[in-house]
């Protein structure tokens, strides 16, 4: 029966006019392309000024918030709109769950928690000055504008307090900005701007997502069909659509199954999803086969079949995590080592004294599970078994709910430290001046009994290291078409759905009176059309059918 399946499955193909099998050029290299126009940011594509000719911006300014102050002398609601943003408040709260989300709150995998280490960590805030809780997010000429939108390329962000002699080497030798120069050269953000953070998310470039990295600063198409400089050449924004400094798309809130598609005509929904701007079918019904596919849309997200591997263009993503291995050190100072070049021909760290050991990978085949869009938290007061996996942020999802499709995740593994005693994650200080700060001492247990004193959380005194699993959805390095899926990726013993739950597949589940039914079913409707055929070419001229 298995095999009369798989004949079916070819006969579907006969009937297809974009299933072509993967090119030798998959997975792709880097680009090597240069931008040879400007960026495409969707609805709001263009521009009204030359910010080089404001004479605001022609004098010398001695900090970032003097640029915000000349900003918004003619941008003069964009402050008040902006703080509403979560790049800006760091917190959102979930409308289903009640949790308090945001980088403000929230323990990560990765370099495990920002609060308490602003100095170091608010680098990636759209703002200036955040180094502990005074911070004043009231004050709108603490707004970075400049991250977002200079377009010289010569814009960097420093950390906001000194930090250890043992950190803050990295950042000497950096030459001094052109803030003049910078301010009158902003413009739409460009994939560079939102990258600054996006793609160093963790730690380092595509550390976290895997599917976002500087490879998309100036990708081909082959890498990313709608931002490579050969092709649609979108910004961000294209997608992630802004309406008064709010942008459409988060990992807190996902639409996993859009129901509503395009908008009226001449109009496009505030989301970020592939339906808004492909309908809900996107397959244009000119054989059996693409048919199939858009019935698919029901339960099988876009990005499954679309981005058939993750950290793509040479780039390599982070896939496990040690802590237990961090504070090594040779003659009393920290210490790294390389260990593994990636496909650009970079090399990477595969352990540093102050984060532990790392494992890298490239091109890589998502996990496959049915998600609904609600992702799950586990928060500094979430009690859990120290003895088992935890899952650091969880999804939810099912056949039966109405809401999930089969999506593609990235899931990151990591060792990393605990409260044993109360079973507990831990706000860990990493980054100070002070003599408790780990990337400085490399005393985990006084850098957590420091963190924990500080935001006045119980601590047991007694820490250890969990196993810890985060989720990824992958939506970004969407390939070309002919490098989509084809049916037997999936529909084929140990195909790439292997792990779905909750669903029959043909060519990968077996049923004797379903397979019957179905290849009877199959059959009769490559008969119909065959007959309709024959019919039409036997019939006089001008019969009608």
């Amino acid at each position: 029966m298995r095999s009369t399946i798989g004949i079916l499955l070819a006969l579907l193909g006969l009937f297809a006019v974009t299933s072509i099998p993967a090119t030798d050029n998959w997975p792709t290299p880097p680009a090597t392309v240069e931008p040879v126009s400007a960026q495409i940011s969707g609805p709001l594509t263009g521009g009204t000024a030359d910010h080089s000719k404001f004479e605001a911006l022609k004098k010398p300014f001695a900090s970032g918030p003097e640029v915000t102050k000349a900003c918004l002398s003619c941008h003069t609601e964009t402050g008040k709109h902006f703080m509403k943003n979560i790049h800006w408040t760091w917190e959102w709260r979930n409308p289903e769950t009640g949790q308090l989300l945001g980088k403000k709150h929230l323990i990560n995998n990765f370099c495990t928690n920002a609060r308490g280490n602003e100095g170091m960590c608010a680098q990636c805030h759209a703002g200036y000055g955040w180094k502990d809780e005074n911070f004043d997010f009231t004050n709108e000429t603490n707004i970075d504008c400049l991250v977002c939108h200079e377009t010289t390329g010569t814009y960097y962000k420093m950390p906001n307090s000194a930090g250890s002699p043992a950190c803050t080497v990295m950042f000497e030798g950096k030459p001094p900005i052109d803030l003049a120069l910078v301010a009158q050269s902003v413009n739409l953000p460009q994939r560079a701007n939102c990258g600054t953070c996006h793609f160093n998310g963790g730690g380092g470039d595509n550390v976290k997502h895997g599917d976002l990295s500087s490879a998309l600063k100036s990708p081909t198409r082959q890498l990313d069909i709608h931002m490579g400089v050969d092709g649609l050449n979108f910004a961000c924004t294209a997608c992630h659509v802004t309406k008064q400094h709010i942008w459409a798309g988060s990992r807190y809130q996902l639409e996993a199954k859009d129901h509503d598609g395009m908008g009226k005509p001449g109009q496009r929904r505030d989301v970020a999803t592939c339906e808004s701007c492909h309908g809900l079918e996107p397959h244009p019904v000119d054989s059996l086969a693409a048919f199939k596919r858009n019935d698919h849309i029901s339960s099988v997200a876009c990005q499954t079949c679309h981005i058939p591997e993750f950290a793509r263009g040479g780039v390599a993503t982070i896939t496990d995590w040690d802590w237990r291995t961090a504070g090594k050190t040779r003659n009393g100072e920290g210490y790294h080592e390389h260990g593994y070049t990636q496909g650009n021909g970079s090399h990477r760290y595969t352990y540093k004294s102050i984060k532990g050991t790392f494992t890298y990978g490239e091109n890589l085949v998502p996990l496959y599970r049915w998600f609904n869009g609600q992702m799950q938290y586990t928060t500094i007061d979430t009690k859990f078994d120290v003895t088992k996996p935890v899952a650091i942020n969880d999804f939810t999802g099912s056949r039966d709910d109405g809401r999930s499709r089969i999506w593609p995740f990235k899931q990151m593994r990591t060792w990393m430290p605990a409260d044993i005693g109360n079973g507990t994650l831990v706000y860990s200080h990493l980054w100070g001046e002070d003599t408790d700060s780990y990337w400085g001492n490399y005393d985990m247990g006084k850098a957590i009994a420091h963190g924990m004193k500080e935001f006045g959380l119980p601590y047991s005194g007694q820490f250890g290291f969990v196993e810890t699993l985060s989720y990824w959805p992958i939506t970004h390095m969407v390939a070309p078409k002919e490098n989509a899926l084809t049916c037997e990726n999936c529909h084929s013993k140990n195909g790439r759905l292997n792990g779905v739950e909750g669903l029959y597949l043909p060519g990968r589940d077996q049923n004797y009176w379903v397979d019957l039914i179905g290849v009877i079913a199959v059959l009769g409707t490559v008969l119909a059309i065959i007959g309709h055929a024959l019919i039409r070419i036997f019939s006089s001229k001008g019969a009608q059918h």
